[in-house]
């Protein structure tokens, strides 16, 4: 099996790539906002630049830290020592069906072979307390998933996701990590990820040293569903992280498939509910291959232009005073702000993104509320 995706660009240059990791590791800059930025302002050094002035007319000033060039050089020289690869979007190694998503990483962290990140890829996830069936389900399945070429992709945790990576090992598994290569969690799978680096890759968008939080999980599962043709749930309680993952793999355009579970047993609540709700029932690797084959050796989705930023104007100081007023903790829709402040969109668009990089607007989708933190 090949994967003939294309999502190549010319690498970066040394300087490109400090400031892009100066530009994404500066307070209140995320996937999405990076994104707007350089394609507001067509490179990470212009954004920078812009970014002072920005931050000031959004209401914080010198409160924002952004982040030095010493500080990425630093960082960059610890990654080197560490032999890990630091890879941009839209270059050659990064992966393509991640590279379509809007909030795909503008850098990963890279253990490993980088040639694995470019392989078509299929997600197993589940429950961290599986049940000894599911293990050897996800043992089998994993296995015969990765010997018809896909690589499996999973999170790292305990039960499903690490049974998913250890029965794929010889052909290349990737493990997308919460925190930073310094800070692995759990902190037993070590091992593992040695181990896994030799045919496939750990990849994490964190700094090296950063210790994952529970908001980091999330976070953690767009990547692994968006890195992958479809989601395989194996095993599930009714609130899990892996039902995070089948949401997002949804609001990715990607398959979700669930493993069938007894009724009696709470571990797989969150698969049959699933099941209810359309995802495709899996009880061996070919009812997979048979939604996935179609996909493969097809040119697959090009890297997704960064969010589309609509024209903007500086604000006139009114509008200025009658939007932050009408802003509060509770989310808006965009067109509804629009519509009843009168304002104009551009000039609107342009408080917005000041008061997003002060990091005093959170986005709820569509929808926008003032940051009360």
């Amino acid at each position: 099996m090949g994967n003939s995706v294309d999502t190549t660009c010319a690498s970066l240059s040394d300087r490109e790539r400090r400031d892009w990791l100066r530009l994404i590791r500066s307070d209140n800059i995320g996937p999405r906002t990076f994104h707007l930025l350089l394609r507001r302002y067509g490179s990470a050094a212009a954004a920078l630049e812009a970014l002072p002035a920005l931050i000031e007319r959004g209401g914080m000033g010198a409160a924002t830290r952004l982040c030095s060039a010493d500080q990425a050089e630093s960082e960059l020289a610890a990654l080197a020592k560490r032999g890990l690869d630091l890879v941009a979007w839209g270059e050659s190694d990064y992966p393509p069906h991640l590279a379509a998503i809007e909030d795909a990483p503008p850098l990963l962290t890279v253990a490993g072979s980088r040639a694995a990140l470019t392989r078509p890829m299929i997600a197993v996830v589940g429950a961290r307390n599986a049940s000894a069936a599911g293990l050897i389900f996800t043992e089998r399945l994993a296995a015969e998933l990765a010997a018809t070429g896909l690589v499996v992709v999973s999170g790292l945790a305990r039960g499903i996701d690490a049974a998913a990576h250890r029965a794929s090992l010889a052909t290349g598994t990737v493990a997308v990590l919460a925190g930073g290569h310094d800070r692995l969690y759990p902190p037993e799978h070590a091992d593992l990820v040695q181990a896994l680096c030799a045919n496939g890759a750990a990849v994490s968008e964190m700094p090296l040293r950063w210790e994952p939080r529970p908001r980091d999980f999330p976070r953690r599962n767009r990547v692994v569903s968006g890195m992958a043709l479809g989601v395989v749930v194996v095993e599930a309680a009714q609130r899990s992280g892996s039902l995070i993952t089948a949401r997002l793999a949804l609001e990715q355009g990607r398959d979700v498939f669930a493993v069938p579970g007894s009724p009696l047993d709470p571990r797989t609540a969150g698969t049959n509910a699933l099941l209810k709700q359309g995802a495709i029932p899996v009880t061996e690797a070919a009812d997979i291959l048979s939604v996935v084959a179609p996909l493969l050796g097809r040119p697959g989705p090009p890297p997704r232009e960064p969010p589309e930023w609509p024209d903007l104007a500086e604000p006139e100081p009114a509008d200025r005073s009658r939007v932050t007023a009408l802003l509060g903790p509770t989310p808006i829709a965009l067109d509804d702000l629009i519509r009843v402040s009168g304002v104009a969109p551009a000039a609107i668009r342009t408080m917005l993104l000041e008061l997003e990089v002060a990091g005093r607007l959170n986005w709820h989708g569509g929808r926008v509320a003032l940051s009360m933190s």
